[in-house]
């Protein structure tokens, strides 16, 4: 291995009732693409923060090119040639895409000239962009690319990536892959944490693994199985979703008929003529590539998207259409959004405040006023059956990290034992575990007679917990299909749109 091009000695932070790290090594040689492992809550997020200069470490140094420097600011990290692609994104919403990567760049520059080369980046890596587009009409996988586009124009010597493929499909991670690659072959040394083990082994050189907080294991990744990187990372024998086979209920729990939504972002996805039907207990999955119309359909069954809507959406025979969020919730729906901070929890507020949001339909107010012990009582059930790590129900959601927050949330959600679970990328930056976790609580849900409608670009993801599959394409969607009668090539096919609508008929699984 080459000189390090970055290393870390003895690098330890605590919190109030959490040691994050502790006493850390870590060497990253230039162009080196180098994985760090861990479940959540085992410390990376921490680490990689202390590396940008957003939290400092109690102890230990940091070595660049062989020589100790502090690194005190993100600016003072960028200085040195230091990039980073946050998990939980750092975007205003109200501003465009140029002007979002504009502020990440501390030196003068033209914003006319830093839009051409945003289109230059774009197109050379696999990674479209609209850099006149505002963010708050982005989907998911959008606003990732301007996060990684957003590094890519400062020509970064390390580049930290957490979670970078989270919601991208398998042709855009390809494409990133060609682009880090590129990056590696030319110096760039590259820190990569993800849960997505194949890509680890299909990507990284070398691997550290975290277990609460100390660096446990240091392997070469393709060396290894996806599995023994799982269990080296939970320290035990890798859980197993059980799914057991049963015949569909006859009883229909969701009706969408007819449902066409113009978009109220004029760079949005219109839904035309939408048709499915989910029966009880069922789990449907719904795949496509990022802004083909998941966000707007998500919207609307939530009861976000109520104007200009035509058609009907209906929950055990009661019509929805013209129902807002909050009266759906009393009907016995439930909704995890893809967004996790800023509407799945509001960040400055503790767990417990944030159980409350949905959770006080489960008997915690009294006569117009709060059960407070309730709360508590609640928040700590969700973080002990879900095993969310954190400092305490007390600690702010924007404190934990991503995967804990995402198991908080679904817990939330789960318990309240809903008629219809909507879900927006339900495993999104959870690990391996956690993700087993919840997909067995969804398949348990589901068995017990909850009718669950999940989102997502993970295909092993929807094939190993769905029932049945449709695809969404530019607001359209496939004829439905049992997962056993399908595969992912025609499901991959289907993304691209090549499919013959069911129009005007209701769209259900044989």
């Amino acid at each position: 291995m080459t000189a390090a091009q970055l290393e870390l000695t003895g690098i330890t932070k605590q919190y109030p009732g959490v040691l994050a790290n502790d006493h850390i090594d870590l060497a990253i040689a230039s162009g080196e693409v180098h994985a760090l492992l861990g479940e959540n809550g085992a410390g990376k997020s921490t680490l990689v923060k202390i590396i940008y200069g957003v939290v400092r470490a109690d102890e230990g140094e940091i070595l660049w090119n062989g020589e100790p420097v502090r690194i005190t600011s993100p600016s003072q990290a960028r200085s040195l040639g230091i990039g980073m692609v946050f998990q939980h994104f750092n975007l205003f919403e109200t501003l465009t895409v140029a002007e979002n990567i504009s502020l990440g760049i501390d030196e003068d520059h033209d914003l006319k000239q830093l839009t051409s080369e945003i289109e230059e980046i774009s197109t050379k890596y696999g990674l479209p962009i609209n850099p006149h587009q505002h963010v708050h009409a982005l989907s998911v996988g959008e606003r990732q690319r301007v996060e990684i586009i957003r590094c890519l124009v400062q020509d970064p010597k390390v580049l930290i990536m957490d979670e970078p493929t989270s919601v991208l499909t398998p042709q855009e991670v390809e494409k990133l892959f060609e682009t880090l690659r590129r990056l590696s072959s030319e110096g760039c040394s590259i820190l990569y944490i993800s849960h997505k083990l194949d890509e680890i082994q299909a990507l990284c050189d070398r691997a550290t693994v975290l277990r609460h907080g100390k660096v446990t294991a240091t392997c070469s990744p393709k060396q290894e199985t996806p599995k023994s990187l799982a269990e080296m990372m939970i320290g035990s024998e890798l859980p197993v979703c059980k799914r057991i086979a049963q015949k569909r209920d006859s009883e229909v729990r969701l009706v969408v008929r007819d449902l066409s939504i113009p978009s109220p972002d004029p760079h949005g996805t219109d839904l035309r003529n939408i048709n499915v039907t989910v029966h009880r207990g069922e789990v449907l999955g719904i795949a496509g590539v990022a802004g083909n119309g998941q966000k707007e359909f998500m919207a609307a069954l939530n009861g976000e998207l109520m104007d200009s809507v035509t058609g009907r959406i209906e929950l055990n025979g009661a019509e929805l259409s013209k129902v807002g969020p909050a009266e759906r919730r009393t009907k016995g729906l439930a909704f995890v959004p893809e967004e996790r901070l800023g509407r799945g929890a509001v960040p400055d507020m503790s767990l417990a405040n944030n159980a409350l949001l949905t959770g006080y339909l489960n008997g915690m107010l009294n006569n117009g006023f709060i059960d407070f012990d309730r709360v508590r009582a609640y928040a700590t059930e969700i973080r002990e059956r879900f095993d969310v790590r954190s400092a305490g129900i007390d600690a702010e959601a924007r404190s934990l990290s991503g995967g804990n927050l995402q198991k908080f949330i679904m817990g939330r959600e789960i318990m309240m034992d809903p008629q219809l679970l909507v879900l927006g990328h339900p495993t999104w930056g959870v690990d391996v575990g956690a993700a087993t976790t919840i997909h067995q609580e969804i398949v348990d849900l589901a068995a017990k007679g909850t009718s669950v409608v999940v989102a997502s670009e993970d295909l092993d993801e929807l094939f190993e917990i769905c029932d049945s599959i449709v695809v969404i394409a530019e607001g359209r969607l496939s004829p439905v299909k049992r997962t056993s009668e399908t595969n992912v090539e025609e499901v991959g096919l289907w993304m691209s749109g090549q499919f013959e609508a069911d129009e005007g008929e209701v769209g259900h699984a044989a």
